[in-house]
């Protein structure tokens, strides 16, 4: 599914030059950083809120 951020200039740099070192798209690194940022939040904040509901 298609989304749209807009990165600050200096973070957009630096995503673009790891893609071209490392030779990968910067998408690829889009979707890592979504992903593993994703697992954090739901540990954090499920994990909380379960915590929380146990009480």
């Amino acid at each position: 599914m298609p989304t749209s951020v807009r990165l600050d200039p200096a973070v957009d740099a630096r995503l673009e030059s790891l893609a071209r070192i490392t030779g990968r798209s910067k998408a690829f690194y889009l979707r890592e950083l979504i992903e593993q940022g994703l697992d954090d939040l739901e540990d954090a904040y499920l994990g909380a809120a379960a915590l929380e509901a146990h009480r």
